[in-house]
């Protein structure tokens, strides 16, 4: 891991999972017919919709459905959601074919088993403080932020530093 910044040089892409990552991955229930409350995080939420401005690549997959997150995705920008992924990995292939995207540009960040098949394929395998040792024994990082508490922006942040894209003109504002 103590190389990692090298490859964050060639990121084009950011796949995000959304349970785990962005929020603590866990869920109120308030009854079996509503769908469950999540949490989101600011600081993750600006560098999102940077990201997605600087012309990068963002997409979210998931298995996890929710109309909220949805609208807030597109909100900060990202056209590219897939939620609802009961497998993850071809979702992944078929958005990379589709966008002709190269996998060794493609930054993944994911916290549990789901993701492990997707990791194994992408340039830059990624993951919270907080997630399962089998993925963080495949990461190439792990962030010192757990899952909802920054992760996201903790590495969003450092791809757009080592790319020299990060506090630009413009990135002062929503």
């Amino acid at each position: 891991m103590a190389n990692y910044k090298q490859f964050l040089k060639d990121v084009t892409t950011f796949i995000f999972d959304y349970d785990g990552v962005m929020n603590d991955g866990n869920v109120i229930l308030l009854s079996s017919e509503d769908e469950p409350l999540r949490t989101v995080n600011v600081k993750d939420g600006y560098a999102l919709q940077l990201a997605v401005k600087k012309g990068y690549n963002v997409a979210i997959i998931s298995g996890g459905k929710s109309d909220v997150i949805k609208e807030r995705f597109k909100r900060l920008g990202i056209k590219d959601i897939f939620l609802g992924a009961e497998h993850k990995l071809t979702v992944y292939k078929e958005y990379i074919d589709i966008n002709k995207i190269d996998s060794k540009n493609v930054l993944y960040m994911g916290d549990d088993i789901p993701d492990y098949e997707v990791m194994l394929e992408v340039g830059m395998p990624v993951c919270p403080a907080d997630a399962a040792e089998e993925i963080k024994s495949i990461s190439k990082y792990i962030s010192p932020e757990k899952g909802g508490h920054g992760c996201v922006r903790d590495i969003i942040e450092q791809v757009l530093k080592v790319q020299d894209n990060w506090l630009k003109e413009g990135d002062f504002h929503w």
